[in-house]
């Protein structure tokens, strides 16, 4: 949806809330994509998690399908699929099946975070750090396969079905290791501001002067993920804030205690030495490009934007100043499903009843 001077997107953690079971978590996705269709917004995208209790969705592709089958005009992407742990085929043959099935309306987010606990993505793909040490050559590889000019050993492979009209890549991200990929293989980028604690200005800037146009797209784009909690008043905002805070354990971030202390250490000494990962991959964040957003801590707090629908518009505008952005991605880490979907009907400017 366009309010004004900015535009707005969905991210959707796809949490189980409260006493809810994956079941329901998942119906729910459904309801919220349908009802930011209604509302105007211009993307739901749908993260990817592994073996996380409160998250839902390890398989965007296959929530995409469903949600596309519900859904009529609204952009569906993955936020992100992380591309690490996967074959660039399988990843172009699964988006482009969805190209095909939803023509004009598929965005191919990826990124390089782990997704889980270290030995869940060990048992999802082995060596995780080797395989983002590969990173540049598999983003490189599934760029030539929806450009149609990828060739193993000299030999030409196609990513079936050709879409018509193919799946936009974006890269998602924390820092200019990120972006920089973004800007190599001519893709869009989207600056994760709710977990940052970067200058977003510096990274969207180093990624604009570096971007590389590709078949796909000629000038750089880019989004902003915001952390959004949007109340009839002020007060009822900070309610939300503080009640979301209080449940901070039913969002998955306690499986970080699934690290063990020395594996940990381990895996983040690797991560320094091979300055592959995020600053939140090496704390052992479960994904630096959709890291879990209910609020832990006042530390945390400050990275979610909270008020009511003018103040949070006030502080959008002022951040599509400062990044020179217009498109913002925005997920609402409160702890009940009603008041999610009414927070994205606040944002959207909506005054009908939700349904």
């Amino acid at each position: 949806m366009t309010a004004s001077s900015y535009t707005l997107s969905m991210l959707d953690l796809v949490p189980r809330l409260g006493e809810s079971t994956y079941e329901e978590a998942l119906r729910q996705a459904g309801r919220l994509a349908r009802h930011g269709e209604a509302w105007g917004y211009k993307r739901y995208w749908a993260a990817e998690h592994h073996d996380l209790e409160h998250l839902s969705c390890a398989s965007p592709e296959v929530l995409l399908a469903h949600i596309g089958a519900q859904t009529t005009r609204i952009r569906l992407g993955s936020g992100a699929v992380l591309l690490p742990h996967y074959s660039p085929l399988k990843v172009a043959e699964n988006f482009r099946m969805l190209a095909a099935l939803y023509p004009g309306r598929i965005d191919l987010g990826i990124g390089r975070a782990p997704g889980g606990s270290a030995h869940t993505s060990m048992a999802l793909s082995g060596n995780y750090l080797g395989h983002v040490a590969d990173l540049p050559n598999r983003i490189r590889a599934l760029t030539e396969l929806l450009e149609d000019r990828y060739r193993y050993e000299d030999v030409p492979i196609a990513a079936r079905p050709v879409p018509a009209k193919p799946p936009v890549m974006w890269m998602l991200g924390t820092n200019t290791k990120s972006s920089g990929f973004a800007a190599e293989f001519g893709a869009g980028f989207v600056f994760g501001h709710f977990m940052s604690e970067v200058d977003g200005a510096d990274v969207l800037k180093s990624y604009r002067e570096h971007f590389r146009p590709s078949a796909a797209m000629r000038e750089p784009h880019s989004m902003v993920a915001v952390s959004i909690i949007c109340g009839d008043t002020e007060r009822r905002a900070q309610e939300l804030a503080m009640q979301a805070q209080a449940t901070r354990g039913t969002t998955g971030r306690e499986s970080n205690n699934q690290h063990e202390p020395n594996e940990q250490r381990k895996r983040n000494e690797q991560c320094e030495r091979n300055e592959q990962c995020d600053s939140k991959e090496r704390h052992g964040m479960p994904s630096s490009q959709s890291a879990l957003s209910v609020p832990q801590g006042q530390g945390m707090l400050k990275h979610v934007i909270t008020g009511t629908p003018f103040a949070v518009r006030e502080q959008l505008l002022e951040m599509k100043e400062r990044y020179g952005n217009d498109e913002f991605l925005v997920t609402v880490p409160v702890a009940d499903y009603e008041e999610r979907l009414n927070c994205y009907r606040l944002l959207a400017g909506e005054s009908a009843p939700i349904l």
